[in-house]
């Protein structure tokens, strides 16, 4: 299976550079598996093909501040990007400066808040030690910059703190968010729960692994990165239950999607617990537990497009996504959604 096969034109107008004004107004085309239609409609109805006995499982990580900028001593401009909390004070970052950094170079921050770079991981990857404050979190609160993705072509404004963050994100970690969470609204979650349908959460804080570029010819080459999650008792046994009853399990991402299907058994029974998940998902997977998905319009060749053509069959989804282009859908993280059922 070759990443060309996952191939498709999007013209650059339709990358969604801003949200819609609000979150539920965005575009719905349902795709219907065993029918092969597609429906269009608006996210505010997507009640309308929800169920009674339905499970609705989201990812409730919080997208951290993980953009920063900073001066080596000689002046030299510095970007960090957060990846993941390391002991010590230390994160593994992403640096990019005009000169390569060297070890132990320090790297002059905010409010006196310096990074020393202490150990290289990979070509752009660094582990970086900071000084200078008790509180982390909270100084990174007040001077990151949300990390929108490169593909929007601007700098993360002050509306993407609020926009760039699902309603229910509880659990910090993530350096992107999980973008189908970012169509629902308080108002609509509340409908949903009327209808009879519960909601229940896990926790997969979105790293790199999740928008890392296929560099491989052949799918099955690629290694996807690890990603730290959780799931508490509560949702394994919301799962169990829905399966009893004969309900579905809808993920609400791609990202609550690996989850499940990586904490199941071969029996599809999900367990609690925390990790770091790799699990890699193509055609030719069987799912265990994920019977539909809601999730966004992912770029060409990307493990998203794979997993999302893993289960509701590659020709249909990029029949739909041709479709989508004819009909001007916006694109990406702040795009128009996709339900699969």
């Amino acid at each position: 299976m070759l990443v060309s096969d996952f191939s498709f034109e999007l013209p650059d107008e339709l990358i969604a550079r801003y949200p819609m004004p609000q979150r539920d107004d965005s575009r719905l085309l349902v795709l219907e598996r065993q029918q092969h239609t597609l429906t269009e409609a608006r996210f505010k109805q997507i009640t309308d093909w929800l169920q009674p006995d339905d499970l609705l499982v989201v990812n409730d990580t919080r997208v951290i501040p993980a953009r920063l900028f900073g001066n080596k001593e000689t002046g030299g401009r510095v970007e960090l990007f957060l990846v993941e909390p390391q002991p010590d004070a230390c994160w593994r970052c992403l640096l990019r400066a005009s000169k390569a950094c060297k070890l132990g170079q320090m790297i002059i921050l905010s409010q006196g808040v310096t990074a020393r770079v202490v150990d290289r991981l990979g070509e752009q990857d660094w582990l970086i030690r900071f000084h200078g404050t008790d509180d982390f979190d909270g100084w990174l609160q007040q001077i990151g910059q949300m990390p929108i993705p490169p593909y929007l072509n601007r700098p993360s404004e002050e509306l993407d703190r609020e926009r760039y963050q699902t309603v229910y994100a509880a659990e910090s970690g993530a350096v992107a968010a999980p973008t189908a969470g970012l169509h629902f609204t308080p108002q609509l979650l509340d409908r949903i729960k009327q209808k009879g349908v519960q909601l229940a959460a896990v926790t997969l804080h979105v790293g790199l692994g999740t928008f890392q570029p296929v560099r491989v010819e052949r799918v099955q080459d690629h290694i996807i990165h690890r990603e730290r999650y959780s799931i508490p008792p509560e949702t394994a046994a919301a799962v169990a239950a829905t399966k009893q009853r004969g309900g579905r399990v809808i993920a609400v991402g791609t990202t609550a999607c690996r989850t499940l299907e990586y904490a199941a058994d071969a029996a599809g029974q999900v367990h609690a617990g925390k990790g770091e998940a790799d699990i890699f998902i193509y055609p030719g997977y069987g799912f265990k537990v994920v019977d539909a998905l809601i999730t966004n319009f992912h770029l060409p060749e990307s493990t998203l497009l794979m997993l999302v053509s893993a289960f509701a069959g590659q020709k249909f989804v990029l029949d739909a996504y041709r479709r989508a282009v004819q009909e001007k859908y916006r694109f990406y993280s702040y795009g128009d959604a996709m339900l699969i059922v």
